[in-house]
């Protein structure tokens, strides 16, 4: 069974690298366009766009902080504008740890900052993305959030946790709201993926000791977790909302 998202344009934050970018590569050989946001990783995302139209598939580099307000309106307006259609499809991808802190010693303002970016971000590009999908009762909003979102995280990353966890509350929440607009809100909780986040946040030791945790004996890869929203992104889950998938190996 093929899955395919032929004449579908998707919205990515944050793909210009990890999970993001894996995201945009699997749906593009699905059929779809694709908008690449990114905000600090300027050349990573050029070179995917450029990967993406050698497959003879739409695609653009989008900049903008998406815990910002302003920007995140700039941006759907240039995809708008890009593709003559709006997005059918939102990726909430975005998001950091920023860096590991214990409660303890976290000062207000890297709270708010790990908030943003994890949970701020995803109200702002999904309100956006709700005004043109409302009016055609279409659409499919998929957010990425973290096994940490059950488990608490590590040490130092609880604020990055709590904001996951609210993420999947809000993820229910929002299906709820929308559903009876035709669209559809899911969340995919990647566990230990080898990504650039685990490069920067884990520990070589760290990440062994996890492959010794994780029942299928070894940490996940993006392309482990893109397949996944591909499908619940497609026709074939078109009676699944308001849940939470996991990917995490069996930890």
């Amino acid at each position: 069974m093929e899955v395919r998202l032929d004449g579908k344009t998707m919205l990515i934050t944050g793909a210009s690298t990890g999970i993001g970018r894996a995201i945009a590569i699997e749906a593009a050989r699905s059929g779809a366009d694709i908008a690449v946001n990114y905000f600090r990783s300027e050349g990573a995302a050029k070179e995917l766009v450029s990967e993406i139209l050698e497959m003879k598939r739409r695609c653009i580099a989008l900049r903008a902080d998406v815990s910002s307000e302003a920007d995140v309106e700039r941006m759907f307006e240039a995809a708008c504008d890009y593709f003559k259609n709006p997005p059918d499809i939102l990726v909430n991808n975005a998001g950091s740890m920023i860096k590991r802190s214990l409660i303890s010693e976290m000062d207000a303002e890297l709270w708010d900052e790990v908030m943003a970016v994890n949970l701020r971000s995803v109200f702002l590009c999904s309100k956006e993305a709700l005004k043109t999908m409302i009016p055609k009762m279409n659409g499919v909003i998929i957010n990425i959030s973290s096994i940490a979102a059950y488990t608490g995280g590590g040490p130092g990353s609880c604020a990055y946790a709590a904001s996951k966890g609210a993420l999947n509350t809000m993820t229910v929440g929002l299906a709820k709201e929308v559903a009876k607009h035709n669209i559809r809100v899911v969340a995919v909780g990647p566990g230990v993926i080898e990504t650039p986040f685990h490069d920067k946040f884990t520990s070589k030791e760290r990440k062994k000791e996890f492959e010794k945790m994780i029942p299928l004996g070894r940490v996940g890869r993006p392309e482990d977790v893109a397949p996944i929203v591909i499908f619940l992104a497609s026709d074939l889950a078109s009676f699944t909302t308001g849940h939470h998938f996991d990917i995490t190996g069996g930890m």
